[in-house]
């Protein structure tokens, strides 16, 4: 049987994956150049959080349920043309889902390797945005981490959020799923208010 780490895992995979896939579709990239796209998406940020950590190698790497996922995700989005063709609202939507799941991850996995709290609610963040930052440096454009949107910021609400149920008590089942919904609240809600940063005082 699954657990319930390994199982939001596969969905956080899934839903990176159809947000890269989409977003190289956008730019009219082939099957191949969708594909690449998703996956770097959806391991970019866990693979670089394990480098960090030490835990090598990467589980992109010992599991190939994560590539299976990313292809799945990519052949879907590939033939799914209703759903592509919304755009910019649709990768909205499956990257701020992957946003709430990969912090929990991300949180998750520093815990069991024995980071301090604050590491983890960092490299909960490095999880959740930088398969994103890849992304996006592929298709040329400036990633949403570098840019006064709120995006690291509902990463590392997101990586408190997980922390403080996780304390109290709250089963890791229901604790990725408060998560992932206030994470991802958060990142929608900044965007249909178009909620930014500050840049500049006064």
């Amino acid at each position: 049987m699954l657990s319930p780490l390994y199982l939001a895992d596969l969905i956080g995979v899934f839903v990176f994956a159809v947000s890269g896939a989409i977003a190289g579709r956008q730019k009219e990239m082939d099957l191949f150049g969708m594909f690449m796209l998703a996956t770097v998406t959806c391991v970019g940020g866990g693979t670089l959080r394990s480098l960090l950590i030490g835990a090598t190698p990467p589980p992109v790497l010992t599991d190939p349920a994560y590539v299976l996922v990313a292809a799945i995700a990519t052949v879907a989005s590939f033939y799914a043309e209703p759903i592509w063709e919304r755009g910019e609202r649709v990768v909205s939507l499956f990257d701020a889902l992957g946003l709430g799941v990969f912090v929990c991850i991300g949180v998750q996995v520093s815990q069991a390797n024995g980071l301090a709290w604050w590491a983890c609610v960092g490299m909960g963040m490095v999880t959740a945005t930088f398969g994103g930052v890849i992304r996006d440096l592929l298709r040329t454009e400036v990633p949403l981490i570098f840019r006064k949107e709120i995006y690291a910021t509902a990463a590392l609400i997101g990586g408190l959020v997980y922390l403080a149920l996780d304390h109290v008590g709250f089963s890791t089942s229901l604790n990725i799923l408060i998560t992932t919904t206030v994470t991802a609240a958060i990142r929608i809600t900044a965007i249909r208010l178009n909620l930014n940063i500050p840049t500049n005082v006064g």
